[in-house]
């Protein structure tokens, strides 16, 4: 599974010796990482080649990692797991802040070698396998979970606003989501991504009820 990887992982905390602690535990079992220090290095190189995860500090010197989470998870959807690590966040209200603006996991230093192996390695393959999954619904299959959660509520009537409430996620982020939907489906509006998506769903059902 690994050696199926597009990119590293994103190693990102302004503690050297830390870093270097990760990747070494990290390619020890196989990975490719990359080690940075600002929030813009990580935004930059997200942007230059999607990441096999990231490895998140939430305090940076520059850009906040919890906006940081926020433009990756706006730039890339569900598509990169992202996991907080922290030796200056440590109370529950820093953890559920951290999976509230779209982390997969938050940790504490010192951290367990063999959990955020453990936990890492979970997050990757199960990613990986998310985009090897046969195809069974026609175009409907190429939108990720969290936009086919944002299809969803479109087609219950649900605007924008309403749609950010109930995922807690920003309207920026389902204004980003809805502009890929449309384009993975070829459409041109809300309207017909939600008429393909019911069509697309009644079709199955038929099939698999004939």
């Amino acid at each position: 599974m690994k050696s199926e990887l597009r990119g590293p992982i994103l190693v990102v905390d302004d503690d050297q010796g830390f870093r270097a602690y990760i990747a070494d535990l990290l390619e020890g079992v196989g990975y490719r990482t990359e080690q940075l220090d600002t929030g813009r290095a990580v935004l930059a190189a997200a942007q230059a080649e999607q990441p096999a995860a990231v490895l998140l500090d939430v305090e940076l010197p520059d850009v906040n990692g919890y906006e940081v989470c926020r433009e990756l998870r706006d730039h890339w959807g569900d598509a990169v797991p992202i996991v907080f690590v922290s030796g200056e966040r440590l109370d529950a209200l820093d953890r559920s802040a951290g999976l509230l603006v779209g982390a997969d996991d938050y940790l504490t230093k010192p951290v367990d070698a063999g959990e955020l192996i453990a936990r890492i390695r979970r997050l990757v393959e199960r990613t990986a396998l998310s985009r090897e999954a046969p195809a069974s619904n026609g175009r409907l299959d190429g939108l990720t979970r969290r936009e086919h959660e944002v299809l969803e509520l479109l087609a219950r009537g649900c605007p924008q606003d309403e749609i950010a409430q109930r995922l807690l996620i920003t309207p920026k982020t389902v204004a980003t989501h809805i502009q890929r939907i449309l384009l993975k489906l070829g459409v041109h509006s809300r309207a017909q991504a939600v008429a393909l998506a019911l069509r697309e769903t009644q079709d199955v059902v038929g099939h698999t009820a004939g």
